[in-house]
């Protein structure tokens, strides 16, 4: 049977980065055109940068959630072999898309946070057109948050199912609890 206390660990894990992560979206970076005093020039001036480090607090508890759920079961290649049975066919397959939504949502996180740290400099004189004042696009985090949220249903089977299946692991020879060849009774 799977462990409830891996499963509620890496459920609060991943409660907290799906919060992050909306949190980073509803409070990217904004900017704004502001006049210089002495009206030579305008420049962009940002808002708060909080939602960067919501997206990098998101990426590390993601990160410790799957690192938790490879460790419990051994990132599925190390360990003794499993029955082959339904419960490791959608292991295998839950595994898979386990480190595919994963893998997308940490890059989501990633490219958001960095892409929202980042702030134009730009100033114009002698220039009628205003700075381009760059900013995160909307939904990056969004997205991170949809796989953050798909990630923590994935591997929840995934360990369910790798649990199932090693309970009725592979035992050769039948798994009599003799290593040799069984012999009948000589008469």
């Amino acid at each position: 049977m799977a462990s409830k206390l891996l499963l509620i660990a890496v459920f609060v894990l991943d409660l907290v980065a799906f919060g992050l992560a909306v949190a980073a979206e509803q409070r990217r970076s904004t900017a704004k055109i502001v006049q210089d005093n002495e009206i030579q020039y305008n420049y962009c001036v940002y808002n708060s940068d909080i939602a960067t480090g919501y997206g990098v607090g998101a990426f590390l508890f993601l990160m410790a959630s799957q690192a938790l759920i490879m460790v419990a079961s051994r990132c599925f290649c190390c360990g003794k072999a499993l029955n082959p049975s339904g419960s490791r066919a959608w292991a295998v397959i839950l595994f898979i898309v386990c480190w595919l939504f994963f893998l997308i949502a940490e890059i989501c996180l990633l490219a958001g946070s960095v892409r929202n740290a980042y702030h134009t400099k730009y100033r114009t004189i002698f220039s009628e057109q205003p700075p381009s004042c760059e900013t995160l696009r909307k939904g990056v985090f969004g997205a991170g948050a949809a796989f953050i949220f798909l990630t923590a249903i994935v591997n929840k089977f995934y360990y369910i199912c790798y649990s199932n299946a090693r309970e009725n692991s592979f035992r050769p020879y039948g798994g009599g609890g003799e290593a040799g060849v069984g012999m009948g009774a000589y008469k």
